[in-house]
């Protein structure tokens, strides 16, 4: 699979590093107004490709990406510390704008991940911007709360002692402080959540499911107010999910894509398990959620609903 990433900053790079350590493409080309630090990048993975999976990895333009099975885009202005995913909503829109347009003109066909924060509300102007020139918008997606879900399940795992893999629960709504952990839908390994922790005699109360929403929801602010980014876990999201569209895997992970209407909110892009494919996104897993999470799934979509009609207004 040929791949474009355009932005070579830190999650640009991370996530070729660990396509490459996947083999989840046999071409990478990293673009970014900085030749310099996308040349750097593309030597550091491409030297280390002989210890693991032979990939071309180089630094190119925009008409490389002619043939691209598949462009992500990371670029944008980084989050700081303190700062909220929404306050760079207006910073990063237009860059988002002027990148597809660009990359639309020589990848048309290629299926478009967002990364670039909010992710929500970039994606939606993407995919409304590909839908502008005839590309469905089920071709344009972003990581949404995939990695979300990974921290939740990863945590309720350790605290469980059960393998992740065997953690079906999912965080929907905004990558951000709005997000919803679907706490009524969580099995482990065919068991409700409460069942299993009785099975395990595992005590499961407010206080544990209180500590571990704000390890989940908090989890980035941290991260970055003690390292000053976060890129590891965003660029591993990235590349299961290019895995996924590599492989035709179709599997359920809970990207975002515009969605006509959730929760009562209409025209808005969201996380939720969607079912993806090669081909894009082919559909969005039904399921049920208590009152209150509905309430909180509502009021999620509603938050990046008004931030989408702000832009759209400007």
């Amino acid at each position: 699979m040929k791949l474009g990433i355009i932005g070579s900053g830190f999650v640009g790079s991370t996530a070729a590093y660990a396509i490459m350590l996947r083999g989840g493409a046999s071409e990478i080309i990293l673009i970014d107004k900085n030749k310099e630090r996308a040349d750097a990048e593309a030597a550091d993975i491409r030297h280390a490709s002989p210890f693991v999976h032979h990939v071309k990895v180089y630094a190119g333009d925009y008409s490389d990406l002619k043939g691209a099975t598949m462009v992500i885009i990371t670029a944008g202005m980084a989050q700081k510390p303190g700062q909220s995913r929404l306050e760079l909503m207006n910073q990063n829109a237009s860059i988002i704008r002027g990148i597809m347009d660009d990359a639309l003109h020589y990848a048309p066909n290629a299926l478009m991940l967002i990364a670039t924060n909010p992710v929500d509300i970039m994606t939606h102007l993407a995919a409304k911007h590909a839908e502008e020139k005839g590309i469905s918008s089920l071709r344009v997606f972003g990581t949404g709360t995939t990695l979300d879900t990974a921290r939740f399940r990863t945590l309720l795992g350790d605290y469980l002692g059960v393998d992740p893999a065997h953690v079906h629960g999912y965080v929907i709504g905004e990558h951000g402080d709005s997000e919803v952990l679907t706490w009524s839908i969580i099995d482990i390994g065919g068991l409700p959540l409460k069942e299993f922790a009785e099975l395990r005699n595992k005590k499961f109360d407010e206080s544990v499911k209180n500590d571990i929403d704000d390890q989940v929801r908090h989890a980035a602010y941290k991260i970055i107010q003690g390292k000053g980014s976060t890129y590891y876990g965003v660029g591993g999201a990235i590349s299961r999910i290019v895995d996924i569209i590599e492989h035709d895997h179709r599997a359920f992970i809970t990207i975002c894509t515009p969605v006509k209407e959730i929760a009562g909110v209409k025209d808005v892009t969201i996380s939720l398990p969607h079912l993806v494919s090669s081909e894009g996104v082919l559909a969005t897993l039904p399921f049920k959620l208590d009152e209150k999470e509905t309430e909180e799934l509502h009021r999620s979509a509603s938050t990046i609903r008004n931030e989408i009609s702000k832009l759209e207004s400007s």
